[in-house]
């Protein structure tokens, strides 16, 4: 019972949600873009492996869109990243209060309730090459665990640059 419990709880905490802000300069002819490559200085935030895990998912996302890395590409990726402890979402409060008289008075106090846990912030900036203007910008949010695998670290970045890019590029109305 307590293993059914904690693969349960591990299912969870893996589908933990990617949320994904997206903007761009709606002037833009986005179908002008086929070639791509990152900033030479990119300064990621990340650990050299999980930047590598998440330039291959990166790259292979964008190959099966259709674009091309190249030495001379039509825009440049910028990736940022840092990581925050997100504070508890749930609290209980506790208060005693007492008066007579015409007079009260009361003490009160919240009580936190639940983990704080780590959030990942990552912006993914996309730079027109011969303007150098940014053209699209994403930021996600999601949870992080410090401790993962290797193998689940990999999973979540390829499903954070899924979930990113799967609006990209943008549809025109």
């Amino acid at each position: 019972m307590r293993y059914l419990l904690f693969i349960a709880l591990c299912f969870l905490a893996s589908c933990a949600s990617i949320r994904v802000n997206y903007d761009y300069d709606k002037g833009t002819d986005f179908s002008n873009y086929t070639t791509y490559n990152y900033f030479s200085d990119m300064q990621t935030g990340l650990s050299q492996l999980d930047e590598r895990r998440l330039i291959r998912a990166l790259d292979s996302t964008l190959q099966f869109k259709g674009y091309r890395l190249a030495e001379e590409p039509e825009f440049f990726i910028n990736i940022l990243s840092s990581e925050y402890q997100s504070a508890p979402n749930s609290s209980v409060g506790i208060g005693m209060g007492g008066g007579g008289r015409n007079v009260g008075g009361g003490v009160s106090l919240g009580v936190p309730i639940g983990n704080t846990g780590i959030q990942r912030h990552i912006q993914f900036d996309l730079v027109d090459a011969q303007r150098d203007a940014l053209f699209w910008q994403a930021s996600t949010e999601s949870g992080y665990r410090d401790n993962a695998s290797p193998s689940e670290r990999e999973k979540r970045l390829r499903a954070l640059v899924k979930k990113v890019f799967s609006k990209f590029p943008p549809e025109t109305k």
